[in-house]
């Protein structure tokens, strides 16, 4: 029953996550076993679980598969099941007493352990290789781990430490071992991206890096996910705006814009910074569609407060724009030193009304592309449609474009459409 050298490789969580599962994958294939991905089946005999443990929701969903792994594993239906990542870096010890169905518990820095518990051969040389999980067309590249601002909400730094950059040499090898397997769209992530190079440098290098990789032959896009807004380099914004490889696009996580709050999760910057800030960015790279996450319902948070912020959201109209509830992590500043004072239902209430100004913007926004001419990539077909985005949508995460076509067109290829429609988070073009 089974297949005793197939792996099943269940991952949860944010797209470092998928990176990491994507190493994890290529040292496994290299070691002769078959892999599948998140399968709901138990054809596997063996299933690894990359969990995520970042907040609330996400610690749910990753004990919610646990369990039904190890109930599966009870009835015999797998035979070995190891969990890794964050909620296993943070949780590992309450874990094996709860669930000892489970063979054994990593951390989020453990690949190699990982491997070796496989009965396989961890090899160095396999270092940067991949075994992508995304389609062919794009991946995420992470430059960096952990995070040294440390902001009063997050438990990043207590699961994945002080912000560690990837040598730029490795992240250039491992970005040309991308495009050499067919990928065109390159997205830099880390926790905090603006960072990089700082431990290892003595200065930060992302601009350099992402000249770098805008360099390497075969590269048509370079996506920027995860900047930290405070003492945002002016040299990112520069090559941003000069290389024609760059996506005019930029993922800022700015959380809240009243400065008591600011002061209260420990941001380390002003509302006037951040209204300055987003300003420059437009002024200096006018088409630049920017992509944000709002935190609402922290400690302290008044109506006054949250009026600021849909006050700020609604005059700014960021082209994207994510909010969720706050949920007191165990360890981190704001579980130690502040009280969970605002109801949850006055969460929720905050983030559906936020949402509710995004939705007006991101239409009125959209409205204004209608007849507009640009380039889009086909990641998939849908029914009627061809699925495609342009530079101003990261994938997963922003809206797509149902791309109307009199013939077939080529997943990963680039096409010149005319929007003609839209929606609050869709737009529809045609081919030209």
């Amino acid at each position: 029953m089974g297949n005793r050298k197939l792996i099943n490789v269940i991952t949860l969580g944010c797209s470092k996550n998928l990176v990491d599962s994507e190493h994890l994958m290529a040292q496994l294939d290299e070691a002769g076993y078959d892999l599948v991905t998140d399968s709901d089946s138990f054809d596997a005999k063996i299933v690894v679980i990359n969990t995520c443990g970042f907040i609330g929701d996400a610690k749910e969903e990753a004990i919610e598969t646990i369990l039904r792994c190890a109930e599966a594993k009870s009835e015999g239906l797998i035979e070995r099941l190891f969990v890794m990542g964050c909620l296993s870096e943070r949780y590992a010890d309450e874990l094996r007493e709860e669930i000892p169905e489970v063979d054994d518990f990593f951390g989020a820095r453990s690949l190699k352990e990982v491997v070796e518990a496989l009965e396989a051969e961890y090899k160095p040389e396999l270092e940067t290789d991949r075994l992508l999980t995304t389609p062919d067309h794009y991946a995420y590249l992470k430059i960096g781990e952990g995070c040294n601002w440390h902001c009063a909400y997050c438990a990043i730094p207590l699961i994945r430490g002080n912000h560690r950059s990837v040598p730029m040499e490795k992240i250039i090898e491992e970005a040309e071992g991308l495009v050499a397997v067919g990928v065109k769209e390159i997205i830099v992530i880390a926790q905090d991206t603006t960072y990089y190079g700082k431990d290892l440098y003595g200065e930060r290098k992302l601009a350099e890096l992402l000249r770098r990789i805008c360099a390497i032959e075969g590269v048509e896009w370079v996506r920027l996910h995860y900047a930290y807004p405070t003492d945002f380099p002016q040299d990112v914004i520069d090559v941003i705006r000069d290389e024609p490889k760059m996506c005019k696009y930029l993922d800022i996580p700015l959380q809240h814009i009243a400065d008591n709050q600011l002061q209260l999760m420990r941001r380390r910057i002003s509302k006037a910074e951040t209204e300055e800030l987003v300003a420059r960015l437009r002024r200096e790279i006018p088409d630049i569609a920017l992509r944000t996450t709002m935190l609402v319902g922290f400690p302290g948070e008044t109506e006054e407060d949250f009026e600021e912020l849909c006050e700020f959201v609604q005059r700014v109209r960021f082209d994207r724009l994510g909010a969720f509830a706050y949920s007191e992590e165990e360890g981190t500043p704001s579980a130690l030193n502040l009280t969970d004072d605002v109801p949850e239902e006055v969460k929720e209430s905050r983030v559906e009304r936020l949402m509710k100004i995004q939705k007006r913007v991101s239409l009125a926004l959209n409205a204004e592309r209608v007849g507009r001419e640009m380039d889009v990539i086909i990641d998939s077909r849908e029914g009627d449609f061809w699925i495609g985005r342009s530079q101003y949508d990261s994938p997963e995460v922003d809206e797509e474009i149902l791309v109307s076509s009199p013939h077939p067109l080529a997943i990963g290829s680039f096409v010149r459409v005319r929007i003609t429609d839209c929606e609050e988070y869709d737009l529809y073009a045609e081919v030209l």
